[in-house]
């Protein structure tokens, strides 16, 4: 009889990567000078220091531009009002413990879900100068992220693929001949609408905000919601995973819920991988982690 057992390593939780430029304050009057829209954004808090209001979605949306166009040449970045609009400054860290976990210089990179924003790949691509594949259920979405991808030309290298079957993860997206070094997916995090809209009360509630002054907490439903949420989406990935076992090196997902970890553990484990891995990552007030598993 055959005994089997995977190895779980928890690595120790470091507040930014020391290797994120975005760990020191935001230079705003030079991302003003690249990116003039961001200006009226722009104000000083009570500690005299210069910000912007993060539950703002278009305040959010002008600072990620003049980030992108400032420190990585990005010289066209648009989302639809209903997108999420991500923080580059935390999906940066995931990719520089992606980068840690496959000390290589050039990757093959598969995102998961990559919305209308395209930020993982773009990130990958522009400051790893990895290759980069990305998949989207939403057609609407997917078009914008090539819109992107055609308006700046260092972006051209970047393929998008269209997920026709929302039941799918990674299946029908991986091909025969793909290989890739990394998956990475930001899955949704809710169960459904009820459980997304009663979050955002509670951010309008903690932020003493009025749903009409705030519009950061916005996202489509694939974006949002999955049923069964995070844990239902990691666990149907770890499923299929195990039919691309000889084509991915390191399978990842972000968890942001700490206590869905257990369950997800457990269903990636009954796919016998060699070894996994447990990232804890903090911006701010804001921690997560990444789970990684890999079969080789």
């Amino acid at each position: 009889m055959t005994y089997y057992s995977s190895t779980f390593t928890n690595l120790k939780k470091t507040p930014v990567h020391p290797k994120n430029p975005f760990n020191k304050d935001y230079n705003f009057e030079k991302l003003i000078a690249v990116h003039p829209a961001l200006k009226p954004f722009v104000f000083e808090n009570e500690h005299g220091n210069k910000t912007v209001k993060f539950a703002n979605h278009e305040a959010v949306k002008a600072l990620n531009t003049a980030l992108l166009k400032t420190h990585y040449g990005i010289t066209y970045w648009n989302i639809p009002e209903d997108n999420l609009c991500p923080p580059i400054p935390g999906r940066l860290d995931y990719l520089l413990h992606i980068a840690e976990l496959i000390p290589k210089i050039e990757i093959h990179l598969l995102d998961i879900g990559t919305g209308a924003n395209l930020i993982y790949p773009i990130l990958a691509s522009r400051h790893f100068n990895w290759q980069c594949t990305a998949s989207e259920v939403n057609q609407d979405s997917l078009s914008n992220a090539q819109e992107i991808i055609d308006k700046n030309p260092d972006l051209k290298d970047i393929e998008l693929r269209h997920q026709q079957f929302k039941s799918h993860i990674l299946e029908h997206i991986i091909q025969p001949t793909d290989v890739f070094d990394v998956v990475v997916c930001n899955p949704p995090f809710f169960k459904n609408r009820t459980d997304a809209e009663q979050s955002n009360r509670r951010k309008f509630k903690n932020l003493e905000l009025s749903e009409e002054k705030t519009q950061n907490f916005g996202g489509l439903s694939n974006e949002l919601w999955y049923k069964g949420g995070e844990a239902a989406f990691v666990q149907k990935m770890a499923e299929e995973s195990l039919q691309f076992k000889d084509q991915v090196q390191w399978f990842t997902a972000v968890i942001s819920q700490k206590e869905n970890l257990k369950n997800i553990k457990r269903a990636i484990n009954k796919t016998k991988p060699s070894e996994v891995k447990i990232v804890e990552m903090e911006q701010g007030n804001k921690q997560s982690r990444f789970i990684a598993w890999t079969f080789k």
